[in-house]
């Protein structure tokens, strides 16, 4: 046994060595080598070759300044100068202070570090590691001290395609390294920990949430405290020195590559935040280069949605003749394919090396109007809560929407939970919700709410089915419930306070497109290293919404184009749906929309690009572009129009699914069934800028146009069935008991008669023959005199004879 233990360590001694003597030192040179990334169009064209991104310039150990040096040894390996390559206590420190939440040293050495720098695969495997540990175990013995520190320092990554302290001196600070002051090392090392959340500048694609500039700003801060600190602990600095460093040495602004100007740069960045988000690819892999990118980016889209922003633009907005108002001007947009996922087009902004964050990603920009659809989807699948039960209701007790029930349409309408109970704020204020232009409409149905924007049905219908299941609903077609979903518990939430990205609503506007089933956008098609296949895109749909439910939406969305506040986006000859969306003090406007084939969001703000404006933020849109007011119906559904006109050019025209009727028609916000005169919806230019037919005001519902039909899905006109159902269908009945209340909602008594007889104290009030089947040609013609109603001649049969 003592022979076979002895035998077998000789044998792993010597493999140990054999292992020992065939590895190789780092090679500096062959590290600097980095190879291009080719992104690729849509069809297989060359979108642009990035890549080969870093920048790396190697220097001798003489032209590192002595404050590097002592920075990084005092942040990083503070044994460097007497261990040999491996520091098991360094390691145990490590855990230590991470243990305790501190700032910590790094657990690998500077050798470690400079081994695993120096090599061009970044592949983290367990022959790898071993492979690795033996080279640091001859570089600790065989290389010299200074020439490891020199190694590492040309090799190791800063960010923003630097790699090596002279590209990082100059591309941080203009300067060669040698001029770098002990604050500006300190704040250098600190990159070393992860430049993606260090450096000032952000980087966004990476991690969106953690890595922005300001949360990367604090860390920065942080950690060069720190180094300087630990320098002073270490004896590597003075104190008196320290002392002269108390601000904190701000780099420059990045530098963007030419190629990446114009549109390019928003879709590579958009590229990449996917790959670091769904693959194991980091960043510093991806600097590396040599990865084929095959993006959804179709080439005349994009260039067509940039055109179509620009000629917008340049018409319209000048900065020079209007400071005031238009400035800062923003334009965003995203175009996705509803079948697919794909993203087929991006607007990210006037160019990418002017202007760095993609409006087409997250801005802030609250959506306004465009959220209604989620209201109304939310109605009609989980339904009006009862108001006699509790918070929480099944199936059972809850009422699913029609598209055609009442809700109050009142300016300032005093918002009730969904059992009836006044919603108060936490201070007790009442919520008083006003419409656009503090128009009240009445009792509207809540496709004419939806048709002519108004806020007050959307809210309280928002109430009464639940701001929670409106949420889901939201979520269910595609929106995240991340920092830009607003707080769901205060009625505004229905009318659009969140602010999720372009891209986000043109993908949850595409659901209702393809009939309720959804797909996440994407922009990466498949992913390639030196021809292997890396990473390749697989589209998941979901179930979000009942396919009748889907075209319902698409259906009311439909009549906002041909008849409402969208009428500017109408493409002659092709079905479109869409909304629009404006927000409290003109901050933001939207408009989204789709064909079958194709959904749009654009997006218009005003937001000053410099960072170190602190109070910069949101700015009113009013006067803007000569315009009193920006409305989602003027500059972004102009831009939509312009770029959809383009952008389905030669694509077959194909119809929306005709809307089967759903749930049942309730009554919202004090809407009840006794007359209460609507005043007419007055189209101003903000709303649409096509006249439309003067809606005869009526008791409960608004006048459809004349043009409509009564075919026998129609919504419309959907159960015109006179008194013959004795008032228990949906539609417009006939006669009442008492003659007072409309013809929509029929009574018991008199519906079932041939009109002979208004009601009980009625004479010859109600439509001849039967009811409103004569679609009120004769309907109501003779006068009631039980409560002296007058029948009107409209189509909707004798509503108030």
């Amino acid at each position: 046994m003592s022979g076979l233990c002895i035998g077998f360590l000789g044998l792993l001694m010597g493999l140990a060595g054999l292992a020992y003597a065939m590895v190789a030192k780092p090679e500096i040179n062959d590290a600097a080598k980095a190879e291009n990334n080719v992104y690729f169009w849509s069809d297989g064209t060359q979108m642009v070759a990035t890549g080969g991104e870093v920048n790396r310039q190697v220097i001798d150990y003489a032209q590192i300044p002595e404050a590097m040096r002592n920075a990084v040894i005092s942040a990083e390996n503070k044994s460097f100068e007497t261990d040999h390559g491996i520091d098991p206590m360094g390691i145990a420190r490590a855990v230590f202070n991470m243990a305790k939440g501190g700032e910590t040293q790094g657990g690998s050495t500077i050798t470690q570090q400079y081994v695993k720098n120096s090599r061009l695969s970044q592949e983290q495997t367990l022959s790898r590691k071993f492979e690795e540990l033996f080279i640091t175990l001859k570089v600790g013995s065989e290389m010299k001290k200074k020439d490891v520190m020199a190694g590492y320092l040309n090799v190791s990554y800063y960010g923003r395609g630097a790699s090596g302290i002279q590209a990082a001196a100059r591309t941080y600070y203009g300067k060669d390294a040698k001029d770098l002051d002990a604050s500006e090392c300190a704040f250098l090392a600190s990159l070393l920990k992860g430049a993606s959340y260090y450096d000032p500048a952000g980087a966004p694609e990476v991690d969106p949430v953690q890595a922005t500039p300001e949360k990367n700003l604090a860390r920065a801060k942080k950690r060069w405290k720190w180094i300087l600190d630990e320098e002073v602990k270490d004896g590597r600095m003075s104190q008196e020195e320290r002392n002269k460093y108390t601000e904190f040495p701000m780099p420059d602004k990045p530098k963007r590559s030419a190629q990446l100007g114009g549109q390019i740069g928003y879709l590579v960045n958009t590229a990449k935040a996917e790959i670091f988000e769904k693959t194991d690819i980091t960043k510093d892999m991806l600097d590396q280069g040599g990865y084929e990118i095959h993006t959804t980016f179709d080439r005349k889209k994009v260039d067509q949605l940039s055109k179509a922003v620009k000629r917008v633009y340049d018409e319209n907005i000048d900065p020079k003749k209007r400071p005031l108002y238009d400035t800062h001007v923003q334009f965003g947009g995203s175009s996705v394919d509803p079948k697919t996922g794909a993203i087929q087009a991006i607007y990210g902004g006037e160019d990418a090396t002017k202007h760095f964050q993609s409006n087409a990603g997250p801005t802030g920009a609250a959506v306004g109007s465009t959220f209604k659809p989620f209201v109304l989807a939310a109605a009609m699948e989980y339904g009006k809560r009862d108001p006699s039960g509790g918070a929480e209701q099944d199936e059972s007790q809850r009422t699913k929407v029609s598209p055609l029930s009442i809700y109050n349409g009142a300016n300032k309408l005093k918002i009730k939970k969904y059992n009836g109970d006044v919603w108060t704020d936490e201070d007790g204020k009442e919520w008083l919700q006003t419409n656009d232009d503090h128009e009240s409409y009445g009792n509207i149905t809540l496709r004419e709410a939806m048709q002519w924007s108004a806020n007050s049905p959307y809210v309280q219908l928002g109430m009464d089915v639940g701001t929670d299941k409106v949420k889901k609903a939201a979520i269910a077609a595609g929106l995240k419930d991340d920092r830009y979903m607003a707080d769901a518990s205060v009625p505004s939430f229905s009318i659009g306070t969140s602010s999720p990205s372009a891209t986000t609503m043109a993908g949850a506007y595409a659901t209702f497109a393809a009939r309720g089933q959804q797909r996440d956008p994407f922009s990466v098609t498949e992913v390639k290293k030196r021809g292997r296949p890396e990473y390749q895109h697989k589209t998941v749909t979901k179930s979000a919404f009942d396919s009748v439910i889907a075209d319902n939406v698409t259906d009311v969305l439909k009549n906002v184009v041909d008849k409402g506040t969208g009428t500017s986006a109408q493409l002659p000859g092709r079905e479109v749906a869409g909304k629009t969306g404006t927000t409290d003090d003109n901050l933001s406007a939207w408009f989204v929309g789709y064909t079958p084939q194709l959904s749009t969001a654009i997006s218009m703000y005003r937001l000053d690009d410099d960072e170190k404006n602190k109070n910069r933020g949101f700015e009113k849109m009013y006067n803007t572009g000569g315009k009193e007011k920006i409305h989602g119906a003027s500059f972004p559904a102009q831009v939509w129009h312009d770029y959809m006109a383009e952008a389905m050019k030669g694509v077959k025209a194909e119809p929306f699914p005709k809307a089967e009727p759903i749930g049942e028609k309730v009554y919202g916000g004090g809407a009840s069934k006794k007359p209460s005169p609507t005043p007419t919806p007055t189209p101003t230019e903000t709303e649409t800028t096509k006249p439309t037919p003067t809606p005869t005001p009526t008791p409960d519902v608004p006048t459809p146009d004349p043009s409509d039909t009564c075919g026998a899905w129609d919504w419309n006109c959907q159960n015109n069935n006179g008194g013959a159902n004795a008032g228990t269908s949906q539609g417009n009945d006939g006669g009442t008991d008492t003659g007072t209340s409309q013809g929509n909602d029929g009574g018991t008594d008199a519906g079932t008669s041939t009109g002979t007889t208004g009601g009980d104290d009625g004479t010859d009030g109600g439509a001849t023959t039967t009811g409103g089947n004569n679609s009120g040609a004769t309907g109501g013609n003779t006068n009631g005199t039980g409560n002296n109603s007058t029948g009107n001649n409209n189509w909707w049969g004798g509503t108030t004879g």
